[in-house]
């Protein structure tokens, strides 16, 4: 080729070109950014609306529906989801990848403000979050101290900790988790109210109005200036006290004559441990879109800074990092491309027997490796998991093309050329092959940018890793590897048994091989019934084993922790909830690899679900111990579903940042009616009972939680003259807690709360003895208005794309795949579906339910695309047939490992049979090619195809080698994200084997059935007639 030509005139150039990719890539490389996955998460905007004291049906119909109706056609708005639960209101907003986070963000602000008149009076703002509402912290710092009160923890958080937090890169915000924050509780006592004739809006109206500061005015002489301000703001319980609230009998009635003031915390219903130490937690809640591991940097470099502000007594630490397993991961990928590079090196240098043979194709790897860090930051990539993995298999393949070139040249010195006339002749004899396969590979990635979703971007950027180095490699070996030929390879006389330790000598095994190979040819081709036979039992397999293996998203890894959840009945006590969540602690404190826990008693954020519980457990190191998490978390379920009086279960993190708190089987059933669903539910967990395929089902729709319902006589209310919002004021502060004012606070202001003590509200006589004051001034108590009576309630009620819907949450059995349990879920649930009703799927299934579809079609797509490209290539639509027909052997070798190994059809190896297609086609090829070399050169089909591959036997094996070894590391990986590893490496090289294998005699055969019809390709180059490379004898005979 006149590029090879031109590189060896001017090797200077040559080299020059080379070492501009290294630099450039090493700038690159300097800049990419480092994260798990390529960036994979959806983004999420969430709004929440707090509705103090409001009921699940009153937030759904006078708030959620509203904001829905505004939000439902924001551009690029992927699902919709909210949820309605007593005093709250959360919508989720998923859009598309594509979907710029901020812009979704002010798009969701805005028409929140349109629609915010229509909401009720008495709600807090809503609040537009971008993050998802129900994810957890990627870190959870710890405040735990001997001599401090988690009051004083919570006001140093406040003050010191979580300013320093929040502006970090990547932190969307920072959740105090268990934080007592001040309040001036107001504890009010109803009988020494009544025995003085006040009320709760007497002692409401008391604090608004005295408990005040204002500025007045100014105050201006000829010379000064003075600012007036009133200073009557209370401070101190002693001065909330004192204050009057009304006279009786001309003597003033103060609030400590019918209650107490007290610094105390504004909310104590959630709790927070550490290892079973009490604690204050510090969530680091990432931006829906920001990098993990950038955003835990970050903060695990300002602790120090805030570790030097602690006061003594007071600890600082980290009660969980997600972050560790991706640093883990990458050091784990970043081993195996190390131990990847150490073995091709040593395959080459072991066939070529020379170190300056063995440095042409080796300098390949750093020139192709280095030049595509240039490519992915012009396309944006980063530097992750799936691109690392891309450049493990990549060392592999990128010395192919130079191995064929430097093979190739020296058959060429072997009859008799000089080497700077072997460097052009061989580089121009093997420039079609090396084009086509280079092009064939990086074809094999085109349609993956069709793909959508998850999948579509972590194909992506293994595509973009894995073609450019490629296409880079096939560069430096048109270019820089003739020219290091021309100049590294000795002129050596073409003779047939090459000294030992030359760098023309095959080993003994390599030369019988090679001779016993012709011969079992020479068989083949006479009986080719026999091998299209194996090939069309290849087919069978494959299709087979596709369709019948056992699928899921990704496999689970071993991520170093994993969750403990403990759900109540309806209706617990924040302290029962706590006894089992101890339980549970001592539970997993038994785990021998258990290093430590962090749990949260009370879930969610205001008001908190105080019958939810989860314990986050951190494994020692991979290095220290034997189990993997999937075996401790099996082997700790039994002793966990033992505890009665709750349901606990221990789940593994779900793939590719999911969210860790949803189990990976999750169906949405949509309906009429939350009764009808309801019902729905009842019959699919009774028809669940005993399935081992799926576990720990659980729904999110709850229609019994207990529940006191006050009915109030309004036309008895009405007669006396007291209104209903009287009432209801009158519940609210006894029951719930009214804020009546603020008080200042060494610099902040904290709420002033009124409400009873608990024992003042512990029964249903309790609220009919409340009082309200009539229109004649006398006090009526409630129970001459109100009925009171026991009922049920719903928890929570959902929406689903604005529809009331239900989730059934279950986790995958322990001898079951995803896709298994989703299949039996389904079918269960399609036996109670009613008419109106629909079904569909969020979170990991709904992820793995359309990647599946996709990547099958993606899969023909990329066959399709292979095999024009070869058309074009070989001018011919049969001679493609012949190179495509290496694939099934390649799937079925890989496929049947599956299933001897109990591997999964997942991401991974769905990567693996991707690259597998441009892989055994680049051997198919160089047979192919040559043999039309020679044919077009007068040889006969039949002499021709069997010297093309027996020519072509040596770089066959050599770049089959070179890629087993470079995935070797892959195939034997162990601890963070070995799963992954292991499936890409066992389907590369059992694939490869039983491809290579097979392809040695089916591409002969298939050849020469289409031999006596298809037009050979005028070639630039018709290799000379050459003699017998390797003798034939066995290695006895030297």
């Amino acid at each position: 080729m006149r590029l090879s030509a031109l590189s060896i005139e001017r090797p200077v150039l040559a080299a020059v070109a080379t070492l501009l990719l290294m630099l450039f890539g090493l700038l690159s490389y300097s800049r990419l950014p480092v994260r798990e996955y390529p960036d994979t998460t959806f983004p999420i905007v969430s709004v929440m609306t707090v509705y103090p004291s409001a009921d699940a049906q009153l937030v759904e119909t006078d708030i959620t529906s509203v904001l829905e109706d505004a939000l439902s056609g924001v551009e690029g708005l992927r699902t919709l989801r909210s949820t309605s639960r007593e005093g709250l209101s959360t919508i989720g907003l998923e859009f598309s990848l594509t979907r710029n986070l901020d812009a979704a963000a002010n798009d969701v602000r805005d028409r929140v403000t349109r629609v915010q008149h229509l909401l009720p009076q008495g709600i807090e703002s809503p609040l537009v979050m971008k993050e998802d509402s129900d994810a957890d912290g990627i870190m959870w710092l710890a405040l735990i101290s001997d001599r401090h009160t988690e009051l004083e923890m919570t006001d140093f958080a406040e003050r010191q900790l979580k300013d320093r937090l929040a502006p970090l890169p990547g932190v969307s915000s920072v959740m105090l988790d268990g934080g007592r924050r001040y309040a001036m509780r107001i504890w009010l006592d109803p009988d020494r109210l009544a025995s003085r004739l006040l009320t709760v809006q007497d002692v409401e109206d008391a604090l608004r109005t005295q408990n005040v500061s204002m500025p007045t005015g100014r105050i201006e002489s000829t010379q000064r200036e003075f600012s007036v301000r009133m200073g009557g703001g209370l401070e101190k319980p002693p001065q909330f006290n004192q204050l009057i609230l009304a006279y009786r009998d001309g003597y003033p009635v103060r609030l400590q004559d019918v209650g107490a003031a007290e610094i105390g915390p504004e909310d104590d219903r959630k709790l927070v441990r550490v290892n079973g130490k009490p604690a204050i937690g510090l969530g680091i809640m990432k931006q829906s879109k920001a990098n993990t591991l950038e955003a835990a940097r970050g903060v695990k470099r300002t602790l120090p800074a805030m570790e030097a502000l602690l006061p003594e007594g007071m600890q600082l630490v980290t009660a969980f990092d997600s972050s560790i397993y991706i640093e883990r991961s990458l050091h784990e990928v970043y081993t195996s491309v190390g131990l990847s590079l150490i073995l091709v090196v040593l395959v080459v240098f072991l066939f070529l027997r020379s170190a300056r043979a063995t440095l042409i194709p080796a300098v390949a790897i750093p020139g192709s490796i280095l030049g595509t860090f240039v490519i992915m930051q012009m396309t944006g990539s980063s530097i992750n998991t799936i691109t690392l993995l891309g450049f493990v298999l990549a060392i592999g393949l990128v010395v192919d093309d130079a191995i064929v070139v430097v093979e190739n040249v020296y058959r060429r010195i072997e009859q008799g050329l000089s080497p700077t006339q072997a460097a052009v002749e061989g580089s121009r004899e093997i420039g079609f092959a090396v084009v086509s396969t280079t092009l064939t590979l990086a074809a094999v990635f085109f349609p993956i940018i069709f793909l959508p979703g998850i999948v579509g971007r972590l194909f992506a950027e293994l595509g973009i890793a894995v073609a450019g180095s490629v296409l880079l490699s096939g560069f430096i070996a048109l270019t820089l590897t003739p020219a290091m030929c021309a100049r590294l390879l000795g002129k050596t006389v073409g003779t047939a048994s090459p000294p030992r330790g030359s760098a023309l000598d095959a080993s003994a095994w390599l030369r019988w091989m090679t001779h016993r190979y012709r011969l079992a040819l020479e068989i083949a081709l006479k009986r080719p019934s026999t091998i299209l036979s194996g090939a069309a039992l290849s087919l069978i397999v494959s299709a087979v084993l596709m369709l019948g293996l056992p699928s899921e998203l990704a496999p689970l890894e071993d991520t170093g922790w994993f969750a403990v959840h403990v759900s109540a009945p309806e209706g617990s006590t924040l302290d029962y909830t706590d006894r089992y969540a101890r339980d549970t602690e001592e539970t997993t404190a038994r785990i021998p690899e258990m290093d430590s826990y962090y749990t949260v008693v009370a879930r969610g954020w205001r008001p908190t679900l105080v019958n939810r519980a989860v314990t986050w457990v951190t494994l020692k190191d991979w290095s220290d111990r034997n189990r993997v998490q999937q075996k401790i978390v099996d082997d700790v379920q039994p002793a966990l579903s033992a505890i009665p009086g709750a349901t606990v279960f221990a789940i593994n993190p779900p793939p590719f940042n999911q969210e860790d708190s949803k189990t990976p089987v999750q169906l949405v059933i949509r309906g009429p009616s939350y009764d009808v669903l309801d019902n729905i539910v009842r019959q699919v967990r009774h028809d669940l009972t005993g399935n081992q395929l799926v576990v720990n089902v659980e729904s999110d729709l709850d229609l019994n939680k207990p529940e006191l319902r006050v009915d109030i006589n309004r036309d008895k209310a009405a007669d006396l003259g007291i209104p209903v919002e009287t009432i209801g004021r009158t519940l609210e502060v006894f029951l719930g807690g009214r804020k009546a004012s603020m008080f200042m606070r060494e610099g902040k202001e904290y709420p002033v709360i009124m409400q009873t003590r608990p024992h003042q509200r512990g029964t249903r006589s309790d609220i009919e003895q409340l009082q309200v004051r009539g229109t004649q001034g006398e006090l009526i108590p409630l129970s001459n208005l109100v009925t009171v009576r026991e009922t049920v309630a719903p928890k929570q009620l959902n929406h689903y794309e604005k529809l009331r819907a239900v989730t059934i949450s279950a986790g995958v059995g322990a001898d079951s795949t995803l896709s298994r349990s989703i299949e039996s879920l389904e079918q269960t649930v399609r036996k109670h579906l009613p008419p109106g009703a629909t079904i569909s799927y969020a979170g990991e299934s709904k992820e793995f339910l359309e990647s599946s579809g996709n990547l099958h079609m993606t899969f023909l797509l990329a066959l399709l695309v292979v095999y024009l490209i070869l058309a074009a290539q070989f001018e011919s639509f049969r001679h493609p047939i012949t190179v495509l027909l290496s694939v099934p052997p390649a799937l079925a070798g890989a496929l049947l490992a599956l299933l001897l190994f109990r591997g999964t059809l997942n991401i991974y190896s769905e990567i693996g049979l991707m690259i597998l297609i441009g892989l055994v086609t680049k051997n198919a090829i160089l047979i192919v090619e040559f043999a039309n070399q020679l044919c077009q050169g007068g040889t006969p089909p039949r002499a021709a195809i069997v010297e093309a591959s027996v020519l072509r036997l040596r770089p066959i094996v050599m770049t089959t080698l070179s890629t087993i070894l470079a995935a070797l590391p892959l195939a034997l990986a162990t601890g963070a994200g070995a799963a992954g590893r292991w499936h890409i490496g066992l389907v590369v090289i059992c694939g490869l084997v039983l491809s290579t294998l097979l392809t040695l005699f089916l591409v002969p055969v298939v050849y020469l059935l289409f031999a006596g019809t298809a037009p050979v390709r005028q070639s630039a180059a018709v290799p000379e007639p050459f003699p017998e490379v390797l003798p034939r004898h066995s290695p006895s005979q030297g």
